[in-house]
């Protein structure tokens, strides 16, 4: 079996569209909701294993995360919901950037 040996590459970033379009309110709700909720379920489990490994640690940081993901949902959907009687779709765009940390 041949180990690969990964080298340096000249692209240090690359960007995924994640998402792009037009949505009605419903569906631009849906949308966010999952994808802020997926990212509150990551920090929760990530906080559970910290709280496995060591029942003191400090989970503060990764508490506040989670608070700060629950208002920032809280706020979108108040967004969207005003938007609900204009009959008008939303466009969403999101773009994951990736690079190597410093």
């Amino acid at each position: 079996m041949k180990t690969a040996v990964l080298t340096p590459t000249a692209q240090a970033q690359q960007e995924i569209e994640l998402v792009k379009g037009e949505f009605t309110p419903a569906e631009a709700s849906d949308v966010v909701c999952a994808l802020i909720d997926e990212k509150i379920n990551f920090h929760k489990l990530q906080r559970l294993q910290q709280w496995e490994g060591d029942h003191h640690c400090e989970t503060a940081p990764l508490d506040g995360r989670i608070k700060e993901l629950e208002e920032e949902k809280r706020i979108a959907r108040a967004f969207i919901a005003k938007t609900r009687g204009l009959g008008q779709c939303l466009k969403i765009e999101g773009t994951l950037k990736i690079s190597l940390a410093d």
